[in-house]
């Protein structure tokens, strides 16, 4: 955990961690996995100096897909833009349905 980190975050990171190994996640991905998802949300609530690219939660960058190595931007992403853009029937699309609606 980072220096400085709240009881809150500490709980959060351990509940990740465990939830990952429960899972059948490796014990090294697991805690790598509550750390960056831990420092995410500390960046997005503002409780550190700057943020990382992608940690502000505005889309774009790279996302983590269907585990295909797939790259960029998630259904988040795409759904908010889409929102924006006022397309119908966006909350019961998919990635792939979201992205034909936005024309990519």
């Amino acid at each position: 955990m980072p220096r400085g980190s709240s009881g809150k975050r500490e709980r959060q990171y351990d509940h990740i961690k465990e939830s990952g190994q429960e899972r059948g996640m490796s014990e090294g991905r697991a805690k790598e996995m509550a750390g960056r998802t831990v420092n995410k949300e500390r960046a997005r609530s503002g409780e550190t100096k700057s943020t990382s690219r992608g940690s502000s939660g505005s889309g774009g960058g790279g996302g983590r897909g269907s585990g295909s190595g797939s790259s960029g931007p998630t259904r988040d992403a795409l759904y908010e833009e889409a929102k924006k853009r006022g397309v119908e029937g966006r909350s019961t699309m998919n990635k792939e349905q979201l992205k034909k609606a936005l024309g990519r």
